[in-house]
Formats: C-alpha cells, sequence, structure tokens
C-alpha cells in the first residue's frame, strides 16, 4: 500500500539529485592569461562575466614576450592548459602564424600609451616635448622600463633615435616579471617607463603623464582563443564581452582606449 507513495518519493529525490548535477556541469572554468597591460581591466570585467553567465574565469599574469616562465609563448610552448590569452598585437600575431591560436577568434581590445612614473612625492621632471624627455634621461640618476613591448621600444629604438642610449646604459634596466612602477615605488630607480594602464594601479607612485606624442608607441591588446581550448565555444563568449560596449568604460578607467568606442564613434 505504501510501495507507490516510496516509489514516487525515490522518483523526486533523483530528479532533484539529478538536477543539481546537471547545474553543476553547465557551469564551466574557463583559464585566462593576460599580460599586465590588460590586467586592471581583467580584473573588472571577470566578476561581471562570471556573474551574467554563471561560469567561473581563472585569471593568471605573464608577459606577451620574453624567456620567463610566465611569458605567455612560454606557457603555451610548455602546454599549459590555457583558454584564453589577452597580450600586445604583435605578439598574438605570431602565435597565430604558429597555429597555437585560433584565427577566427583574434580581436582587437584596447590601445594603450607609455608613460612616466616616479616615487610618490618625488619631483615631476620635464617630458612635455622631445628636447625636455632627452634632458630629463641625461640628468637622470636611474631608470627603469618593462620586458615587454614599451620597454624593447624604449631601449632599442627611442633612446637610440634621441641619442641617449650610451649615455643611460650603465644606469636603465629592463626589469622581469615584476611592474616597473614598484620598483620605483620601492626607490631602486628614479624614472619608471610603463603602459598607463600597468602603472595607475601601483601605490606609492606619481605618475608624471604620458610620453609627447613623438616619442610614443601605441600598443594594441588583443584577445585570442587557444587553438586546443577544451571550452572554444565559453572562450569566444568571453572575448566578445571583453570587446563589447558594455566593457569599455571599465576599460577606459584603467588607462586604455577600448576599441568597442572607437568603432562606435566612427559608426
Amino acid at each position: 500500500m505504501h510501495a507507490p507513495t516510496l516509489s514516487w518519493r525515490r522518483c523526486a529525490i533523483s530528479l532533484l539529485l539529478f538536477g543539481s548535477l546537471c547545474g553543476t556541469a553547465v557551469a564551466d572554468e574557463l583559464r585566462v592569461v593576460s599580460s599586465g597591460g590588460f590586467a586592471a581591466a581583467l580584473k573588472t570585467l571577470a566578476p561581471r562575466f562570471e556573474q551574467q553567465t554563471g561560469h567561473h574565469l581563472l585569471l593568471d599574469w605573464g608577459p606577451s614576450m620574453g624567456d620567463t616562465a610566465q611569458a605567455i609563448p612560454q606557457r603555451l610552448a610548455r602546454g599549459e592548459p590555457v583558454d584564453v590569452v589577452v597580450m600586445v598585437g604583435n605578439s598574438l600575431k605570431k602565435l597565430l602564424a604558429s597555429g597555437q591560436l585560433a584565427a577566427d577568434s583574434a580581436t582587437v581590445l584596447a590601445s594603450s600609451r607609455i608613460a612616466l612614473a616616479v616615487k610618490a612625492g618625488s619631483p615631476h621632471p620635464d617630458i612635455s616635448s622631445l628636447p625636455a624627455l632627452r634632458q630629463t634621461l641625461l640628468d637622470s640618476k636611474s631608470l627603469a622600463y618593462s620586458d615587454s613591448a614599451s620597454g624593447v621600444f624604449l631601449s632599442t629604438v627611442l633612446f637610440e633615435r634621441l641619442g641617449v642610449a650610451e649615455a643611460i646604459k650603465t644606469r636603465s634596466r629592463m626589469i622581469p616579471a615584476e611592474p616597473v612602477g614598484m620598483v620605483v615605488a620601492r626607490g631602486e630607480a628614479q624614472l619608471g617607463f610603463q603602459q598607463l594602464s600597468e602603472l595607475i594601479p601601483v601605490h606609492g607612485i606619481d605618475i608624471v603623464g604620458l610620453l609627447p606624442e613623438q616619442a610614443q608607441l601605441v600598443t594594441d591588446y588583443s584577445a585570442a582563443a587557444v587553438q586546443n581550448s577544451r571550452h572554444a565555444s565559453l572562450a569566444r563568449q568571453f572575448i566578445r564581452f571583453l570587446a563589447s560596449p558594455q566593457a569599455a568604460e571599465s576599460i577606459r578607467q584603467t588607462g586604455l582606449s577600448p576599441t568597442a568606442t572607437t568603432a562606435q564613434q566612427g559608426g
């Protein structure tokens, strides 16, 4: 007499358990590795994407180039399980050419410019023109720059162009795997050059300003899905979110120029 009731209860419990397991299975974890220039924007936008989709993002950081273990190309070369990369456009193009990234997913997200920082409370040197920047470099006691795109440009192009490369060689250094602003904040370098978006989050420094336009390197930050990602559809969904107008203001607040807004204004 009680058998039908017991059977019904077992069926209901099974359905509840099955529904719970299905709900868990739907939520995926997407591993994203970003270079420092887009890190502040990503930290702001990631919780919004998680809330909207119910999926979880695992964020990690590394330079767009170089031989350090954290560098994005090195991570992919040793087969780390990465789903999405966000990095300097030129470096991303090399990974596309090698077949490590999905070409149809590559998307430009924002552009960035190089800025100068000094320790908080220190005098602000003049960088308002090329001659002023040149004199500031010659007068400096020590200077630091990153091991990514901006630092390579400074050390191999700009310093040569300004004719100061030899004069400042012994008092300048490239900083691997650490924000340049932190080196400046500790007083280990008088001047620090890096992407504005990478300097803004650092405490203990003053941002003097952007380098003159004639001394600038405008760097594009792009995203792409890794070719062997197990979450290819979700990876593309996340990239579309980063490139959308709803993400543009958060990106702008970190010192970057979002391409989504530019596209809207152009249309």
